[in-house]
């Protein structure tokens, strides 16, 4: 159950009715928003009790939601959730193009990169400055000098751009230069991460967790809309599966899927789906055909050089091909 507040609540008011529901002995989670005020709670509440609390003034309404994920659901907010980045929107029809390299690995690289997808229709410049690597003997990510290194990108291009945080600690330095914050798969349950991305004033890119159903992906981001952070964009790329051949399933079914139960937008990263770049541009575009908000492709000059996942990056000449192909999809949809 959700109870907003009106955005022009008094404190007074607002301390009331929180009161009131700790007298009942139900579990309240106070929710700051940008606008208002709301209370979630769980645990059973009667309708009488129920209605001596609507009544209270300051209150704008109250929803019973029966999804666990009650902010992220359409229940709480019908229509699509519209984020606005830079100079670029996602959501409500608006798409957003991101590209770049897995890894940052030179100031001129990401400049001409930045450059070259910009020209082929990117709105949002990627790369990695952090790296989670399976192995402790991989290319770690070149840190605050790599977010540096983006940032000079992003002043020569305009493109804004998105960079990883794996932890807390680091979480502070990213949110000072980057535009767009992702979290990673191998961080979606990263509880303590979540509440922290909660708190930040920069809008989070939510990836799925490699075994994650629906619900525990959803319930993740409402770790973040719990926390006041209403600017989330949710990442589908790719499920582990029983088939090896590519590195992973994409799961095309959890777009409409999310499109139905969740208001928040939802794009693809066919790139960490298949870990083929053979494979990106098909797997892009099924996923634009159903109606993903954006994609996230990888993208490197010279692949056979990269220091990270270049079996699976786009040379930038055929990134342009992709967007020919997605641009008319667009147009269809």
């Amino acid at each position: 159950m959700l109870i907003m507040m009106r955005p022009d609540a008094f404190g007074e008011e607002i301390e009331t009715v929180h009161r009131k529901l700790a007298e009942i002995k139900v579990e309240v989670i106070p929710v700051s928003g940008e606008r208002q005020i709301v209370f979630a709670i769980t645990g059973g509440m009667g309708d009488a009790e129920l209605e001596s609390i609507a009544t209270h003034p300051g209150i704008e309404k109250v929803m019973r939601v029966r999804q666990p994920y009650k902010m992220a659901s359409r229940t709480f907010q019908p229509a699509d959730t519209v984020i606005t980045i830079g100079n670029c929107q996602i959501g409500g029809g608006h798409k957003l193009i991101i590209a770049g390299p897995c890894s940052v690995e030179s100031e001129q690289q990401m400049v001409d990169t930045a450059k070259l997808v910009k020209q082929h229709g990117a709105t949002m410049l990627r790369g990695g400055a952090y790296k989670p690597r399976s192995s402790p003997y991989s290319f770690q990510g070149s840190g605050e000098e790599g977010l540096k290194m983006l940032a000079q990108a992003r002043e020569v291009s305009g493109l804004p751009f998105v960079t990883e945080v794996m932890d807390e600690e680091t979480f502070d330095l990213i949110e000072e230069y980057a535009d767009l914050i992702q979290i990673g798969t191998r961080n979606m349950q990263n509880f303590s991460l979540l509440k922290r991305a909660g708190k930040s004033r920069k809008p989070i890119l939510l990836k799925r967790g490699m075994s994650a159903t629906l619900e525990e992906f959803l319930m993740a981001a409402e770790y973040i809309l719990a926390g006041g952070n209403s600017n989330i964009i949710l990442c589908e790329r790719g499920i582990r599966t029983f088939d090896n051949y590519t590195r992973n399933t994409l799961d095309i079914s959890i777009i409409p899927a999310v499109k139905e139960v969740c208001h928040l937008p939802i794009i693809v990263d066919p790139s960490h789906a298949c870990g083929k770049w053979s494979m990106v541009e098909p797997l892009a575009k099924a996923a634009m055909a159903v109606g993903a908000d954006g994609l996230m492709i990888e993208v490197h000059p010279q692949p056979e050089k990269a220091l990270c996942d270049g079996d699976q990056s786009l040379k930038p000449e055929k990134f342009g091909n992709l967007m020919v192909s997605v641009r008319k999809i667009m147009a269809a949809m």
